[in-house]
């Protein structure tokens, strides 16, 4: 079975994926355009959030329909890749960090509705998302064992923090989320990690540190060096991820936390299913 693979920024294509077989699914939520094919020897389903040429902002991006097309195809799991923004000033520039917690309070989409496939009152598979921690153990385990082996310094656990944009956040913004104990930003990752619980899809997001957030340091990162890092991510998460794959296993592999369903007997137990 699949594992898929979501990139963003300065990643906009997977150079190592073999036997490329692209598709565009129709899902309830829209259009999602997934490419099919092999990468280290796994079988990979690759997303681009914001297509050649970064056609996408991040207020653009499908959400939904990028999760529910990775459900259809049978992915067993999830990895995010994404360039960020550091918050916390001890994170290097060019370092990636591996997430466990989540700081996402809106709980919004880009186009104001709320974060969740559970729109429909009554919906057989409507259910609470319930959890200790949003993201799998065994699929950071499997990323942080491939950065070491790639020799990419990458920190284990952090708070990822998901801004709204397109804009990049002021001072005070970012203060608050210092305070809450944001070690790094970027604008897409919110969405993936909820989606992907409520679908029962093991998830788990790597960052790529390419400038520090606004009143970090105390000189603004400038944005040649952000767009050289930015261009330099693509060869980051390749050599990450051809040590990560081969090293996922997918039988170890299992929803993060429980959805909480109801129905007219019983509370829980059913199988997130398409409609």
């Amino acid at each position: 079975m699949p594992i898929g693979v979501i990139t963003g920024s300065g990643a906009y294509a997977l150079a190592q994926l073999e036997d490329r077989r692209p598709q565009t699914l129709t899902t309830p939520w829209g259009e999602a355009e997934v490419t099919a094919g092999r990468l280290a020897g796994v079988d990979v389903l690759h997303i681009s959030r914001h297509g050649d040429g970064h056609a996408r902002l991040s207020n653009h991006v499908g959400f939904r329909a990028n999760v529910w097309a990775l459900k259809q195809l049978g992915a067993d799991g999830v990895l995010g890749l994404t360039a960020c923004g550091a918050v916390d000033r001890s994170i290097e520039l060019g370092s990636l960090v591996v997430f466990d917690d989540l700081h996402f309070l809106v709980n919004r989409l880009p186009d104001g509705s709320l974060c969740t496939f559970h729109d429909r009152p009554g919906a057989p598979d409507r259910g609470h998302w319930v959890y200790e921690q949003p993201f799998s153990q065994p699929l950071r385990r499997a990323l942080l064992d491939g950065a070491a082996t790639a020799g990419q310094a990458a920190r284990d656990g952090g708070c990822y923090g998901h801004v709204d944009g397109p804009r990049f956040n002021t001072r005070a913004e970012i203060r608050s989320l210092a305070l809450a104990g944001v070690v790094a930003v970027s604008q897409t990752g919110g969405p993936e990690t909820v989606l992907c619980g409520e679908a029962e899809l093991p998830y788990a997001l790597i960052g790529y540190a390419t400038d520090y957030a606004n009143g970090v340091a105390a000189q603004a990162t400038p944005v040649a060096v952000l767009t050289e890092l930015l261009a330099a991510a693509a060869g980051v998460f390749a050599g990450v991820l051809a040590e990560t794959l081969p090293r996922v296993e997918v039988g170890a592999l299992e929803p993060v936390g429980t959805v909480l369903r109801f129905d007219a007997a019983e509370i829980g137990g059913q199988g997130f299913e398409p409609r």
